[in-house]
């Protein structure tokens, strides 16, 4: 195996230390060592701890999302069993004892008082990047209404991990997956109204009330 280049050593030491400690508790002391180099090799490479940070988080965007591709599985089963076992794929991946939660989640509440920070709209765009793939993946499916359907099910993946969180129980993933489960059900069958089409028809009843 070819031995790693000095910029990956310390992205990849940032990225273990960022995820096991928060963004604000490592320095970039912290970093240097845990790449075995010196201060001074670390910003020859990288300017500031802010560039490690979206260094940090560039390497964790696409195999995050690849990860929940893997966990959705194959296109071949009806998508109400794929996306439950996305979520038992999540409570499972959640006990394990390093797990920290999401990394660009943690960001954003790190940096809540600097909304304009680089690392906080890496966060967001990363967070809509993954809805995206999500709807995408509905559409592909035919189910109804992918986005709104995307937007509710990325809802319930990230409550599921705020309060495995805070309960270190794996089995509000599971939980989740069943209230996600059947709301995939139901686009499926055409038994579940877009926000769009609620709205149509809340009016039309209005009209036949009137």
């Amino acid at each position: 195996m070819p031995e790693k280049s000095t910029g990956s050593k310390i992205i990849g030491a940032a990225e273990e230390l960022f995820y096991e400690h928060g963004l604000r508790s490592v320095s970039v002391d912290m970093i240097a060592e845990r790449a075995g180099v010196t201060k001074r090799t670390l910003y020859y490479h990288f300017d500031s701890k802010d560039d490690l940070i979206e260094a940090y988080l560039q390497a964790r965007d696409n195999p995050t999302i690849e990860r929940y591709r893997t966990w959705l599985g194959a296109a071949d089963r009806p998508m109400p069993d794929r996306i439950r076992h996305l979520f038992s794929c999540l409570a499972e991946y959640a006990g394990q004892p390093n797990w920290r939660g999401c990394g660009f989640t943690r960001a954003a509440i790190e940096l809540i008082d600097m909304p304009g920070h680089p690392a906080v709209i890496m966060a967001a765009d990363h967070k809509k990047r993954f809805e995206a793939w999500l709807a995408r993946a509905f559409e592909e499916a035919g189910t109804a209404g992918p986005a709104l359907l995307g937007q509710q099910v990325v809802t319930l993946i990230e409550g599921a991990i705020a309060q495995i969180l805070v309960h270190r129980d794996v089995s509000y993933a599971r939980v989740a997956g069943q209230a996600a489960a059947l709301l995939v059900a139901a686009a499926s069958t055409g038994d579940i109204a877009t926000g769009e089409a609620t709205t149509r028809h809340g009016t039309a009843r209005q009209k036949e009330a009137v």
